[in-house]
């Protein structure tokens, strides 16, 4: 499999990468460092009252997310980084120091944005886009696998569904579904 995507990521190297792309992904890539973009939106959202459940949703998907990869997925499968088989590969930013599986930057932003996706309040879309582009970032970056970033995506999505699940079940509200703020 390692050597199926690494065509892939070559190809995104050889085909689409420039000098735009290489001033760009680096600081979009930087917004999911720690899940910081996704921290300080939620911590916004909680201190405004109107969209507190918010902000507590997505907090609780980023905590669940945070712990399957960070403390589960990424020490069980050990998965080396794929400029570790590709030492030719020009890293922009630097080099993580864990593990590559799955991608946590991609968890985090699709736990966000899923914590988002039935607000009926068109704010998930540029969060969803935002995270898009961290994932691809990922990729464009070659610090990830097409598969660690898929993975993280679906972690993330499970994360922001569970939180949503969580709310729902604890204060007895429909929301994000039922209402719109």
């Amino acid at each position: 499999m390692n050597e199926a995507e690494i065509k892939i990521l070559d190809f995104i190297r050889e085909h689409m990468t420039n000098k735009a792309g290489d001033a760009v992904m680096p600081l979009i890539s930087s917004l999911g460092d720690a899940g910081i973009v996704w921290i300080i939106l939620s911590l916004t959202m909680i201190i405004i009252p109107k969209t507190r459940r918010y902000g507590l949703i997505i907090a609780v998907s980023l905590i669940i997310e945070s712990l399957i990869c960070n403390l589960l997925l990424k020490p069980v499968t050990a998965r080396i980084r794929p400029y570790d088989l590709n030492p030719l590969a020009d890293i922009l930013v630097k080099k993580p120091d864990d593990y590559s599986f799955p991608s946590g930057h991609t968890g985090a932003s699709f736990a966000a944005a899923s914590s988002l996706w039935g607000w009926k309040k068109s704010f998930w879309i540029p969060v969803t886009i935002l995270a898009l582009l961290i994932a691809f970032s990922r990729l464009y970056l070659y610090v990830h696998y097409p598969t660690d970033v898929l993975s993280g995506v679906l972690l993330g999505s499970l994360s922001g569904w569970l939180s949503v699940l969580i709310f729902r079940k604890y204060t007895g509200e429909m929301m994000p579904q039922g209402k719109s703020d």
